[in-house]
């Protein structure tokens, strides 16, 4: 009987080795958290948006709109929630659902013409109609975020595409707040918003520079640098990224002093809600420095060494993003000594694409950061790394990007399949008691030695003869819709993203909830 329950839902992954299928609203979640807009290993974009209609098809609306606000304020994910409201302002109306969400989910003064550029694809409005039959809920959402923002924050994302700030307003029909608001809209219709003090228009007011030659166009770009840091108006991200540009100008000891300092402010670290990945890639920006704009790290460092101002500084801001990475996991709730921990990270094949197209940092990058995110909160813990095959590796307990770039460079000592079933056989083989297991994987195991010997089997023998309380969570890292493991039983769980705030779910399930518990309690 009890075979017969866990048989229902069976199908086949991408590999073709037994999987299950999820609820309509966990395969949503799933594709949603780990969905960057860009082509994945099995799955074009294509894909996964004709996937997300249909199960958008077959879910709540309300639960719809609750993962949507979910993916943009708690995920960090800005493109994605702009599809689900999209598609569900489609399916839903005769209440205020879409509206909320729609005001919920712009938290930036560009995303309100992001928005309408997505519902303006997505419904396959040509030239000519555009949006002249925008939905009333969106309108009516989007006319409430109009009144979130200041002359800066409109000035700064007010960009030249297709949908222009000025052609939203007059779609839109905000209505101002106060007088102040009311000159604002006047400003946005009049195209007269005052240009913004940032980074790109300080620094594109100069010019061109050849680090290699042009010493007084260093020395300018040194002091707009040094400017911009004395401000206060660099942001987080923008201090983040450029960090190597910095370096290349050659800013004081004194300005790259205050840089670390705020890069390591674990109250600048909260606010700037950062995916953990953004650090590493810094981070081997720093480590790296080539390629032909100010050292821009590239995975087979291909591209000359450029002439660096002060790069005998590096050590200190290599510490000073270990410190802030340190910072994203302090909130996370780990294990004490009495728990046996092991964490296990997916280097197969599948798992080395990229995260979206423009990007340096691949999807075991992302597994391999929540990995050593969550090695620093457990007292007792071994990490590992499977692809043929499976070995644990010995790795300091506090250090964070130094342990990916370890684990990073050694991906190919346990080859590239994904036999995630040798990770339980070993402590099955070994007799070794663990009470919490953690797999960061996309969830595509199969078993390319021996095909009798499956993930769910396995794991079944080593609850009934090792360990019969241990838990199984698999952090999906790519949202395919399938699970190697029939989760909700036998101690398996499914956690989904790429943010440190995955391990509130991990939290809510300790607890007694589930992963979908966060998506449900958000407010609306």
């Amino acid at each position: 009987m009890k075979f017969n329950i866990l048989s229902k839902n069976k199908t086949v992954n991408h590999e073709g080795s037994t999987a299950f299928t999820l609820s309509p609203e966990m395969e949503l979640y799933t594709a949603v958290v780990t969905w960057s807009l860009n082509d994945s290993f099995y799955e074009k974009d294509e894909q996964r948006l004709n996937r997300l209609q249909v199960l958008i098809a077959n879910c709540k609306p309300l639960f719809v709109a609750k993962l949507a606000v979910y993916a943009r304020t708690k995920m960090y994910i800005r493109s994605v929630p702009l599809v689900l409201i999209t598609e569900l302002a489609k399916l839903h109306n005769g209440d205020n659902l879409i509206a909320l969400a729609t005001d919920a989910v712009i938290l930036r003064a560009d995303e309100i013409t992001e928005l309408l550029a997505c519902y303006q694809l997505l419904n396959e409005r040509t030239a000519s109609k555009k949006l002249n039959r925008l939905s009333k809920q969106i309108q009516k959402g989007l006319a409430l975020a109009f009144n979130k923002f200041d002359e800066y924050q409109f000035a700064k994302y007010n960009r030249d595409g297709d949908i222009k700030l000025r052609d939203a307003l007059f779609l839109v029909h905000p209505k101002a707040k106060d007088d102040r608001q009311k000159l604002i809209f006047n400003k946005i219709a009049s195209g007269s918003l005052e240009t913004p003090y940032t980074w790109e228009t300080t620094l594109s007011a100069l010019g061109k520079v050849d680090f290699e030659t042009d010493e007084l166009k260093i020395l300018a770009f040194r002091q707009k640098w040094e400017e911009l840091i004395d401000s206060g108006k660099l942001g987080y991200m923008a201090m983040l990224r450029n960090l190597c540009n910095m370096q290349e100008a050659g800013i004081s000891y004194f300005h790259l002093e205050k840089v670390c300092a705020r890069l390591a402010d674990p109250e600048e670290v909260a606010k700037a809600k950062q995916f953990p990945f953004r650090y590493l890639a810094a981070y081997r920006e720093l480590l790296s420095p080539r390629n032909k704009k100010y050292g821009r790290a590239t995975r087979k460092n291909r591209g000359p060494v450029l002439h660096c101002q002060n790069y005998g500084f590096t050590g200190e801001l290599l510490d000073a993003l270990e410190n802030a990475v340190r910072a994203t996991a302090a909130s996370i709730k780990g294990f004490d000594y009495d728990t046996r921990v092991l964490l296990a990270c997916d280097v197969s094949g599948s798992m080395q694409t990229p995260v979206s197209a423009k990007s340096q940092i691949l999807l075991y990058d992302i597994g391999l950061m929540l990995a050593m995110l969550l090695q620093t909160r457990c007292k007792n813990v071994e990490v590992g790394m499977f692809g043929r095959t499976w070995k644990t590796i010995t790795v300091p307990r506090k250090n964070i990007l130094d342990n990916v770039q370890t684990f990073y460079r050694r991906e190919g000592e346990v080859g590239y399949s994904t036999n995630g079933y040798k990770v339980i056989k070993d402590l099955l083989t070994r007799k070794v008691k663990m009470d919490k297991i953690f797999m960061f994987t996309d969830t595509q195991l199969w078993n390319s030695n021996y095909p009798s010997e499956r993930i769910q089997t396995l794991w079944q023998r080593y609850k009934e003869k090792v360990s019969p309380n241990a838990r199984l969570y698999l952090f999906d890292l790519q949202g395919y819709g399938v699970s190697p493991l029939q989760i909700l039983s036998n101690g398996v769980y499914l956690i989904a993203g790429w943010s440190d705030k995955v391990f509130e779910a991990l939290d809510a399930i300790e607890n007694g909830g589930v992963a979908l518990d966060m998506i449900n309690n958000i407010e609306l």
